[in-house]
């Protein structure tokens, strides 16, 4: 018996334009902001008193997060009396996450429970995050009937096209990425689809120079499945699966480390094979998503500009938004927040630092006098989030935010 017809209702098309319409209405009062507009086109600088505020010139929403809100938007909208579940967070954003939670929309694991997946049947659906879901998940939600919204970002579906044809030419995949974001654990998956395909998650450059080093001249299989442990596929063996490697990506990491991933990895097949076997044993491509190198560019062009500080904005469990705080950290004071309720005073802000894994205290972060203050934002942040830091940061100086929107 044919499952194509029970297949093809689990995946739900909410693209009609009468609820796009409305959906995109509700969207726009929600995150839209008038004041970040106007800035922009004022050249991206706001001043006001001795206060500079530049935005740069690429911060916040990117397509694939538009498009997998109004997608959680719309299902509600076209199923007003469905229940409606969803893996994860929609994004990394906890505002945003929480406004998603206030449609009736009901947050379940990434990786459902059986007793998560007990509770779903095929009146159910289900909405796919932006950074996907694993196969194992999908396939066991299959089996329930459920209902799918895939919001999945194209851009991740492209390395999931790319790791799942490493994997049908016995090629290793080489992830670039964070073994525990669920991006990567999607992609992961990716490379065990039909069974028989392997993957090793790198982290940095200090992980990859190991991968190197064993790659030329071997080393301790046990050390090394010790220290990558969690990060490859069941039944890895590096002294069998890195002999043919391809690189890939967690989408949101830093270009320019993703290309000294490869680049060194390359070398070290070049000089354990020979330049001329090159093509048998390594392969690239090109996986970063254009969203985040624009943000990430625009980001380098600010910190060209004569800062003071630098505030980034976004959730703190969000890949982008970190990078986007690691280029300001290695430049100037940068400030990694959530939302301007961070910002108690002009002495006082609370901010997320990636080393320890915790929100501190700074003290002292904004000066007295004329400053300019750096603003920027990872692609799950909404406009709104960026006004109320903007509205903060002319409230500490004691400037009237109506006059300022006159002004501008």
């Amino acid at each position: 018996m044919s499952t194509e017809p029970a297949l093809a209702r689990q995946k739900v098309n909410l693209r009609r334009p009468d609820i796009m319409a409305a959906v995109q209405a509700q969207v726009l009062s929600h995150y839209r902001s008038e004041l970040v507009e106007q800035i922009r086109a004022s050249g991206h600088v706001l001043s006001a008193g001795e206060l500079t505020i530049r935005l740069a010139k690429e911060f916040g929403f990117c397509y694939g997060v538009e498009r997998a809100i109004d997608l959680a938007y719309a299902a509600r909208r076209a199923y007003p009396d469905r229940r409606i579940f969803l893996l994860g967070e929609i994004i990394h954003n906890p505002d945003v996450n929480d406004q998603i939670r206030r449609l009736g929309i009901v947050t379940i694991s990434g990786k459902p429970s059986e007793e998560e997946m007990s509770g779903l049947g095929p009146e159910d659906i289900v909405i796919i995050p932006a950074f996907g879901t694993e196969v194992g998940t999908r396939r066991r939600l299959e089996e329930k009937g459920c209902l799918f919204v895939d919001t999945t970002c194209g851009d991740v579906m492209s390395v999931w096209k790319r790791v799942r044809q490493y994997s049908r030419e016995s090629v290793t995949s080489i992830i670039h990425g964070k073994a525990w974001h669920e991006e990567t654990m999607a992609t992961s998956s990716q490379a065990r689809a039909s069974g028989n395909g392997h993957y090793l998650v790198v982290y940095n450059l200090e992980e990859t120079d190991y991968v190197c080093r064993y790659i030329e001249q071997g080393g301790n299989k046990q050390e090394f499945l010790e220290k990558f442990k969690g990060a490859y596929s069941e039944g890895f063996d590096p002294d069998l699966h890195l002999e043919a490697v391809g690189v890939a990506n967690q989408t949101t990491m830093l270009r320019g480390e993703t290309e000294e991933v490869q680049r060194r990895l390359r070398a070290a097949m070049a000089r354990r094979y020979g330049e001329a076997e090159l093509g048998r044993h390594f392969r690239f491509f090109d996986t970063i998503c254009g969203a985040t190198q624009d943000r990430q560019d625009a980001l380098e062009k600010l910190l060209r500009e004569p800062l003071d500080l630098l505030i980034v904005i976004g959730g703190y469990n969000s890949s982008n938004t970190s990078h986007l705080a690691e280029m300001g950290e290695a430049r100037l004071p940068t400030y990694f927040i959530k939302n301007a309720s961070k910002m108690e005073s002009a002495d006082l802000i609370r901010h997320y630092n990636q080393h320890e894994h915790r929100e501190i205290e700074t003290r002292g972060w904004l000066p007295a006098g004329r400053v300019t203050v750096g603003i920027t934002a990872g692609a799950s942040c909404p406009n709104n989030l960026i006004e109320d830091t903007i509205r903060r940061l002319l409230e500490l100086r004691g400037i009237s935010v109506q006059e300022v929107l006159r002004g501008t």
